[in-house]
């Protein structure tokens, strides 16, 4: 059975028309269709080289390092794993049971980037201002029922030892690992999964809008608990891309509720006198939102049980001891229930713990990683402008850098609110007239060489130069710095000014908006006063406002902004994160109200022509297996995003990069930087060590 190659993932979506089977601890592709089942080979994958960077270098990029590949587990009896000293000196003491009891029957073995490592030690890094949840998802808690392997070219098994699909796609079983356990020494099995399928995603009141992966022929699927360690996923119609998406962040669902312990705050398990004490002494509202400030989230806040609620048993190699979210350190440690062990049967992770700082000046960020305060991280601080720093100070800091190969295609992007409050705005935004003035208006080129030191090149939101979907019109439509051109188009939709030369709405009023800007970028905030001043040229009053990231998202969510800045992502992942080519998802900044019309949630309002065709080619697109079809469908999606012209786009990243203690280890030399590929968790962070 052939591999998919990288092209075929994006492509594809991971299709798996056909029954694919991929064994327990072996490192096997996702597999292309076939015309019937068939049974994966217990080959090893092969790791790829890193993608190809979109600009040359100065100097040849160092070769990636093999991903680590889970191998069959040691054949030595059970008594021969080994374990931290931590937890041995809690076995002796009868606080904890023997290692062999801990681990499943099968635990996935990894085999180390260098060489096996040595326990002991915290990781320090750090995490910005109150909602930075994605640092510790890509840091220590990348565990789904599959992975991607370390180059992003193949999905791999995890939590799960080997999946299977039918021909049409419609159904899905997984076989877990027999023995696993949570945090708190409990069995993972298959009815924590269902527990998850049939009482969160398929109960309204928790999830009243249809939509994401577990959701095709508009309707959730279901699961059914097969035996213990067996779990199946049904659909009323094809879902070609269940595998792929669940080794993404989307994967964490399935892994992330104990049923045992979440039953305890749901209206079907909990007794209900019980349950109203509870709903009292945690001064929330109802139930529901008692379930998920413990168990999932609370939409449209900051409030995310996964990281706040310590009590919450988990799978992941190390446990949050203090909860995020608030203005202290957040530290982890390690999980004596973890499932992974190296070749040599030593149980993971290796460090102790890791120790999130809480910071919000991400120029004090900087001055630490500098100093050799911060063991590995690129977040936040791996800026063009920050490098020649890191630089300066490599010998003294005593650390060394490894690449990023991104997947983004765009370093700033900004959103105006296409479906805004104030249907006088939103008319006016909904003008492609406006927005291309704008666009015009922008020295793209003085914000390049100014804030991202020369590195970088005008362009929209469109996939990447080297992605098979690369559109040139789409990339550099409106890029040109022209003060004419842009006073032409911002004239066809607000044609009078002011006598201070603002333009003015149709009710005769100034237009003026604020564009609301993170505190996690730095770039970005120093952009906001040089496009402050790009438009007033051209009579369009705009005020920067930066605030912290927490804040930004409810609003966001709640559709309470004018314009907002973000990054560009799927540059490479064209098709599984098509954010900024249609309004996707609540990432799909320009058009919140419109995603949730197509999610079926209750807030969403129905959008216009342009948008509704594409929701409907990408349904079309999720429903197949045929790979040609799926081109064909994604290459339409990004013909209508190039007319409608969604969001503005600033400049394309060149590769990136991170930093690294000399004494941290097993960090790779090259890895891929994206959201859907949550670096550095698929180079496995669990097998990091400190050599000290």
């Amino acid at each position: 059975m052939r591999r998919l190659t990288r092209r075929e993932f994006f492509v594809l979506g991971g299709s798996v028309a056909a029954t694919a089977t991929v064994a327990a601890c072996g490192a096997q592709a996702t597999p292309a269709p076939k015309a019937a089942p068939t049974a994966a080979p217990a080959a090893k994958a092969e790791p790829t080289k890193a993608p190809v960077p979109t600009a040359a270098p100065a100097a040849k990029a160092p070769e990636p390092t093999k991903a680590p590949e889970p191998t069959k587990a040691p054949a030595a009896p059970a008594s021969k794993y080994k374990e931290a000293p931590a937890l041995a000196a809690l076995v002796k003491d009868g606080k904890l049971p023997p290692v062999d009891q801990r681990l499943p029957a099968q635990p996935m073995v990894l085999k180390p980037v260098e060489k096996v490592g040595k326990y002991g030690g915290t990781w320090r890094t750090a995490l910005k201002g109150g909602a930075d949840n994605a640092w510790l998802v890509r840091t220590f808690a990348y565990d789904y029922l599959v992975r991607w392997d370390l180059n992003w070219t193949t999905v791999l098994p995890c939590v799960a030892e080997s999946y299977t699909s039918n021909a049409d796609a419609t159904e899905y079983t997984f076989k877990l690992r027999k023995g696993m356990k949570w945090s708190d020494g409990k069995p993972f099995t298959a009815d924590d999964i269902v527990f998850w399928a049939m009482d969160v995603v398929n109960n309204k009141e928790l999830t009243p809008a249809t939509g994401g992966w577990f959701a095709a022929g508009g309707k959730f699927g279901t699961a059914e608990k097969v035996d213990e360690t067996t779990v199946k996923f049904k659909f009323s119609a094809s879902n070609g891309m269940v595998i792929v998406r669940n080794a993404c962040p989307d994967g964490q669902g399935p892994v992330q509720f104990q049923a045992e312990y979440c039953k305890g705050f749901h209206k079907k398990y909990a007794d209900a006198a019980k349950l109203d004490a509870l709903v009292k002494e945690n001064k929330v509202d109802d139930w529901i939102k008692l379930f998920q400030t413990k168990c999932s989230s609370v939409p449209g806040t900051p409030i995310d049980g996964r990281w706040q609620n310590v009590a919450l048993p988990v799978i992941s190699a190390h446990v949050l001891i203090t909860p995020s979210a608030t203005k202290d350190p957040c530290k982890a440690q390690r999980n004596p229930y973890y499932w992974k062990v190296d070749t040599e049967g030593n149980q993971l992770p290796y460090l102790d713990g890791i120790f999130y700082d809480y910071i919000e000046d991400m120029n004090v960020l900087a001055l630490k990683a500098a100093a050799g305060e911060i063991d590995m991280m690129d977040r936040h601080i791996a800026t063009n402008a920050n490098k020649p720093v890191f630089v300066d100070n490599m010998k003294k800091g005593d650390y060394a850098f490894f690449e990023t190969i991104p997947s983004s295609m765009n370093s700033m992007v900004i959103s105006v609110n296409l479906t805004h409050k104030d249907k006088q705005l939103r008319a006016i935004f909904q003008d492609l007239n406006f927005r291309a003035g704008l666009s015009h208006a922008i020295n793209r080129k003085e914000l390049i060489d100014v804030l991202w030191v020369g590195q970088g090149e005008p362009y929209q939101c469109a996939p990447r130069p080297t992605s098979p979907f690369y559109n040139e019109k789409l990339a550099k439509q409106y890029t040109e710095f022209d003060v004419k051109k842009a006073n032409e188009f911002l004239d066809k939709a607000l044609p009078k000014k002011d006598a201070n030369g603002v333009r003015l709405m149709p009710d005769g009023k100034p237009l003026a908006f604020t564009l609301e800007i993170t505190n996690t970028g730095k770039e970005w905030m120093d952009a906001g006063p040089m496009i402050q001043k790009y438009l007033k040229v051209v009579g369009v009053e705009m005020t920067p406002k930066v605030e912290d990231r927490a804040l930004m998202y409810t609003r966001k969510d709640a559709n309470e902004f004018d314009a907002m800045v973000w990054g560009g992502d799927g540059g490479l992942d064209v098709v599984l994160e098509p954010r900024w080519y249609f309004p996707y998802s609540t990432e799909s900044q320009y058009g919140i109200l419109w995603q949730y019309w197509w999610r079926k949630d209750s807030r969403g309002e129905e959008p216009p022509a342009a948008p509704k065709k594409q929701m409907e080619l990408y349904d079309q697109l999720q429903a197949t297996g045929d790979t040609k079809k799926q081109d064909e469908l994604m290459k339409q999606i990004l013909q209508i995003a190039q007319e409608q012209f969604y969001a503005i786009g600033i400049v394309l990243p060149t590769n990136g990069y991170g930093i690294v203690k000399n004494n941290f280890k097993n960090v790779p030399k090259v890895m891929p930087g994206a959201w859907l590929y949550p670096n550095p968790g698929p180079s496995n962070p669990e097998q990091y060590y400190i050599d000290k």
